[in-house]
């Protein structure tokens, strides 16, 4: 039977009658939690029964939401180290879910002003993870009054107790000293859980977190509050006694009704975002894309004013701040603190509600690659810039250079990597990400480089495109970003030796244009050279060669970037590491004489 009473009111204490049905509703969620997991096997029943009072508390007592409607808009929000249907989304690897909800609560305050609150529990273990850090340093300093965070201080973890042990105080302080309103309780009091969740709600401009010592296996003889533990479900006997106990301490059959949300989160559109006008750009201008990305995005931010775009403290360099510009209250600046930054964009798209570009340089991006994954794995719709890439970076040096991004990007299931050679190409493939589903990864250089397309041309995912050709080509030459222009660049010197070459612009890296590969490869006699500013591992060349596998008649040569490169001019680099026009004309020719190719 279900009362009503929770949803009525929310009073700081509850009465003596909810309170028992708060205990005893945290009763039945440790007799789930030891079945489940069982049932399963594998699973953590110790840690679930540490935080039992807390969750019964937070469902039943303190959120608003609709239990049939887990992804009501108007709901509270809740985030956890696990996936449920009532968990928004997955945080994947631990010390990623406070990030999460920073973005959500972000975007709750600022952009959808409505009176939803978002909610996060953590275990004490995690907090040793840095990211978790850098979402409370976020938090702060956005005034996140819609936030709170839950730290189930148990002391233990996988291997033993954790740094702090039981010592709430260490947790206050830390948090106080990243200026959260932080309250200190018993995890398993539920009056005073309610309090201090009621309390929360009447703080302003600071997020609140919640120390709660609790103790892990609570309720389980000769296991609660005992080491080694972690991660070990009970065997059958064992359990069924333990559910037998947890049983006869439950004193009714009551159950609590959720408060209703407050339906104040207005609707909002993010499909069919479309380019208002065509790109600005004459044949011959010399831009450089990540500039070109920086002016597509703040034009895309006047077609769509749900587009937002987060950067670390990089926007002079990835062109954001032109966004910045134009759309200030949409520019989230997330400071260098690469892991939150995904984090919180991952939180900030969640129900739909935000079109969210993430700009840093690619090489910081690699920071950030569990996040990343994470973001994947929840089919999250999340748009990833990478600047700098490869050795035309040029006199920053090789801690800026970019060269195994594409690797990382083009292992994550489902994510469409963008590799645009011009400012045109690159405008498109902002809108194009833009209205695409899932994870997008663009990659923008830093040389400035000539525009080849006109602002008439038009772009699709997974179509290459041939920008040199004739019947007489006798090889095909693969390039993207600076490595086309160096091709281009080899097919104007060789022409001047009667030797033609077709060149190809990938576009997109993945998905790959295999079809159009293999028929310009065949024109050109099964002889096909790929040039990229990435490593060879994982690049431009190891795609096409996946590509072409089933083509025993088609040869490969590949140039990419090998050992770790250094500082130098952007022309001069590339010609060291064996990318440039040189190289590709040096390549063409042994690949006409059936040598070796093994010119460096």
């Amino acid at each position: 039977m279900a009362e009503s009473s929770a949803s009525a009111s929310y009073q700081p204490r509850p009465d003596a009658k909810t309170a028992q049905v708060l205990r005893d509703m945290a009763n039945r969620l440790r007799i789930h939690a030891i079945r489940a997991t069982y049932a399963a096997s594998p699973g953590h029943p110790t840690a679930c029964y540490s935080a039992a009072e807390i969750l019964s508390v937070l469902f039943f007592h303190a959120m608003r939401y609709k239990q049939s409607d887990p992804e009501n808009p108007h709901n509270d929000r809740f985030i956890l180290s696990k996936r449920l249907s009532f968990v928004e989304m997955v945080s994947g690897s631990l010390g990623q879910e406070l990030g999460t909800a920073c973005g959500m609560a972000y975007i709750g305050r600022y952009f959808d002003k409505a009176s939803y609150r978002v909610y996060c529990i953590m275990g004490d273990s995690e907090s040793s993870e840095g990211s978790v850090w850098e979402a409370l340093a976020f938090a702060s300093q956005y005034h996140l009054d819609n936030l709170v965070t839950v730290f189930d201080v148990n002391c233990l973890g996988r291997g033993g107790t954790t740094p702090p042990k039981h010592c709430p105080n260490v947790y206050r302080m830390r948090c106080e000293a990243f200026g959260w309103n932080t309250f200190m309780v018993d995890g398993h009091d539920v009056e005073d859980l309610c309090q201090v969740f009621w309390e929360a709600t009447q703080v302003k401009n600071k997020p609140t977190a919640i120390i709660a010592k609790t103790f892990k296996g609570r309720g389980m003889p000769h296991v609660e509050d005992a080491e080694n533990w972690h991660g070990k479900p009970m065997v059958k006997e064992r359990a069924d006694a333990i559910i037998k106990l947890i049983e006869s301490q439950i004193q009714t059959n009551k159950e609590l009704t959720p408060r209703c949300p407050i339906e104040d989160t207005p609707h909002v559109s993010i499909t069919s975002v479309e380019m208002t006008s065509p790109p600005a750009y004459r044949l011959g201008d010399k831009v450089a894309t990540r500039k070109a990305y920086g002016l597509a995005v703040a034009k895309l931010g006047h077609a769509n004013d749900r587009v937002i775009v987060l950067d670390g403290e990089t926007k002079n360099s990835t062109f954001s701040k032109i966004f910045k510009k134009e759309h200030p209250e949409r520019f989230i600046e997330c400071f260098i603190a690469e892991q939150n930054m995904v984090s919180v964009a991952l939180g900030c798209t969640i129900h739909g509600r935000t079109i969210a570009f993430v700009s840093s340089f690619a090489a910081f991006l690699t920071r950030a690659f569990d996040q990343i994954r994470t973001g994947a794995i929840s089919r999250a719709n999340i748009n990833l810039v990478g600047s700098h890439c490869g050795v035309s970076v040029g006199e920053d040096g090789p801690s800026q250079m970019a060269l195994e991004d594409l690797a990382i990007f083009r292992s994550i299931p489902d994510c469409t990597v963008f590799y645009p050679s011009d400012a045109v190409s690159t405008e498109h493939a902002v809108f194009l990400a833009a209205n695409t589903k899932g994870m997008c990864y663009i990659r923008t250089s830093r040389p400035e480089t000539a525009v080849i397309y006109t602002p008439q041309e038009h772009f699709e995912i997974g179509q290459a495109k041939v920008v040199r050709q004739s019947i007489n080509d006798k090889v095909t030459v693969i390039g993207a970003g600076v490595t086309l222009h160096d091709a281009l660049a080899a097919a104007d010197d060789l022409a001047k030796q009667d030797i033609s070459i077709r060149v190809i612009d990938l576009f997109t890296i993945k998905p790959l244009d295999t079809a159009t590969i293999i028929s310009n490869a065949k024109a050109t006699n099964g002889r096909v050279i790929t040039v990229e500013d990435h490593y060879r591992e994982g690049g431009i060349g190891e795609a096409v060669c996946a590509a072409l596998s089933m083509e025993p008649d088609i040869l490969v040569q590949q140039l990419a970037i090998s050992g770790v490169p250094r500082s130098g001019q952007s022309s001069k680099l590339r010609d060291v590491f064996g990318i440039s026009a040189r190289h590709i004309i040096a390549t063409v020719k042994c690949l006409l004489a059936n040598d070796s190719c093994q010119y460096l």
